[in-house]
């Protein structure tokens, strides 16, 4: 699009609502999707536009909102101007531009969306905007053909096609709740026109509340030309009012997030028990087994095997790893490692490359080197173990005295003995050897053996 100057075109996200239908001490834009709060795809779509700015209209929790968008444009890197502007009463979507008027007058067209909209694409928010620029008329509406429009206002059109007026389905007759074409909420306007119409269109019901949709009828009444740009993806125009809508909004982006990896060159086995969040990412000829569950920021890398049963956050993980029936959380696993069965790897842990967690085992914010087997049964906890250290099966790190993290470091090519506790704070040397059954209360010279436990003795 060639926006003039780029000073041309502004988008409005209207993100004031309270949200009383999804039963929540959240704002209904903040509740997640995918992974992140609802306003996040939005935000991600007008930023994508490129526009000369963004407005987001803020109401119930006003504060909590404005923090979390720009935390969320922080992150995700977007730099255009982010201008909020409060609606001190709900009044409607008309009132809630209204309000917006003074931001929107200083460009020529405004995009408007919903903030509880997360499935709108990138392609149709483009497209509505070029189809206006190209159309020239006054506004242009996103609509959608849906097999069941329950629920949303219908698109009249003259015989001629042309777009008349949004009525509501509440005020539709028999005949007009058989269209199946219907209003999206987000719009295309001439801001001049729209200006003017906002102030003309009067409050209805009890509260005498503004609605946008009337904007339509105005405009066209006054000759104006009203454009329709139709959804080539009529999933996308789903908003989220309730806790069953939201369900359904995230299993339509897992669906989109796993068809995008499998085209990229992931294997997912099961996509109907997988579920990956939108900022995940996954290298090729990776295998993703049943019943795992990515979340976050997790990064996995070519030629992994992950899962069945697994769950993992906010972690990296190299190379040709294999991570079995485990739960990582904000960790690293580095390349040609093995995690599980039955592993729990928290947070600021570094394991590897070709270490070996296996069944039960515990690691907290522990360094794991190059090579080194902690195999079953263990709890490494505070610890840095060197590459090609041999942890026995039942070996525990004895961390914390009451008050205090204490740390542990075993050097490299010890061998640490099953059933084993190290009280820490303790060393053990390079090579060193701790007998089996041993308490070590003492730091263990390079090469020694340890044995730390009662002589037995036999009685009858």
């Amino acid at each position: 699009m060639n926006h003039k100057g780029g000073r041309s075109l502004a988008v409005l996200i209207l993100a004031a609502g309270e949200g009383t239908r999804m039963e929540s001490t959240i704002p209904k834009v903040l509740h997640p999707v995918g992974g992140r709060p609802m306003i996040f795809y939005t935000l991600r779509l007008a930023n994508a536009l490129k526009p000369a700015s963004i407005g987001v209209v803020v109401g119930h929790e006003s504060d909590r909102v404005k923090q979390s968008i720009q935390q969320l444009a922080k992150d995700c890197g977007i730099t255009r101007p982010i201008t909020f502007i409060h609606q001190r009463r709900a009044l409607g979507s008309g009132n809630a531009v209204l309000e917006a008027l003074p931001l929107l007058k200083k460009f020529k067209t405004a995009v408007v969306f919903c903030g509880d909209t997360p499935l709108l694409t990138y392609e149709s928010g483009y497209g509505l905007a070029q189809s206006h620029e190209e159309q020239k008329g006054q506004v242009t509406l996103l609509t959608a053909k849906l097999g069941n429009p329950k629920g949303y206002g219908r698109v009249m059109r003259s015989p001629l096609g042309e777009v008349l007026r949004i009525i509501e389905e509440s005020l539709a007759s028999p005949k007009e709740l058989s269209i199946n074409e219907i209003n999206s909420g987000a719009y295309c306007f001439e801001v001049e026109t729209l200006q003017t119409a906002l102030k003309e269109i009067g409050g209805k019901g009890p509260k005498k509340e503004r609605f946008l949709t009337d904007v339509l009828e105005l405009v066209r009444n006054k000759g104006g030309k009203i454009n329709a740009y139709v959804s080539q993806n009529p999933e996308e125009v789903y908003g989220v009012n309730s806790r069953l809508q939201l369900s359904a909004a995230e299993r339509i982006l897992n669906r989109r997030m796993l068809e995008r990896l499998m085209l990229s060159g992931v294997t997912v086995m099961d996509p109907a028990s997988t579920h990956i969040d939108a900022d995940v990412e996954i290298g090729q000829d990776t295998v993703i087994q049943p019943s795992t569950i990515l979340r976050g920021k997790t990064v996995i890398g070519r030629n992994c095997a992950i899962g069945p049963f697994c769950y993992i956050e906010n972690s990296q993980i190299g190379n040709d790893c294999e991570v079995r029936i485990s739960q990582l959380t904000d960790c690293r696993i580095l390349e040609k490692t093995a995690i599980g069965p039955f592993s729990h790897i928290r947070p600021e842990s570094v394991i590897g490359p070709r270490a070996r967690i296996g069944n039960f085992s515990e690691v907290k914010a522990s360094r794991i080197g190059f090579g080194t087997k902690v195999n079953h049964l263990s709890y490494i906890g505070d610890a840095e173990i060197h590459e090609d250290v041999n942890i026995g099966a039942g070996t525990i790190t004895c961390n914390y005295d009451g008050k205090t993290k204490h740390k542990t470091i075993i050097a490299a090519k010890a061998f640490v003995g099953s059933n084993v506790n190290l009280i820490a704070p303790v060393k053990i040397g390079r090579g060193a050897q701790i007998a089996a059954g041993s308490t070590v209360t003492e730091d263990v010279p390079d090469d020694a053996l340890a044995i730390a436990r009662a002589r037995q003795v036999n009685k009858k």
